[in-house]
């Protein structure tokens, strides 16, 4: 029998991160976030200015809401939004994390061209 050793915290952490980055995947979303960085809009206001449908744009909403990115407030028949609670502060560290190992193995990598062409350089050297 294979037992499994599960650490809650890394499982919760993962599946936040999937359900933001899953929310930030899709350009009406992103761009959503953009407006709500501007100033606060109803979802019909969005709905028009991304040409779609009331329902289309309240699914994305919900989406966005889902994970903290938007927060909304209904006053009367209008439901406003606005930018929410949860920043990506956590996304951002992460995305840093992967761009500074992918720098470090670029910088790998041009050490050993550099190698080669040094080498090449002096075999040509050798043979003229």
């Amino acid at each position: 029998m294979v037992g499994y050793i599960l650490n809650p915290m890394v499982q919760y952490v993962q599946s936040r991160f999937d359900a933001s980055f899953a929310a930030l995947a899709d350009p009406t979303r992103r761009g959503v976030l953009a407006e709500l960085g501007q100033a606060d809009a109803s979802i019909t206001e969005l709905a028009n200015r991304f040409d779609m449908t009331l329902t289309g744009m309240k699914k994305h909403i919900r989406v966005l809401e889902d994970v903290g990115l938007v927060a909304t407030e209904k006053i009367g028949r209008v439901r406003t939004c606005r930018l929410g609670p949860k920043g990506l502060e956590e996304e951002a560290a992460l995305i840093e994390q992967y761009r500074r190992l992918w720098a470090a193995r670029f910088g790998e990598l041009d050490k050993v061209l550099e190698e080669m062409k040094a080498k090449e350089k002096a075999d040509g050297r050798r043979r003229s």
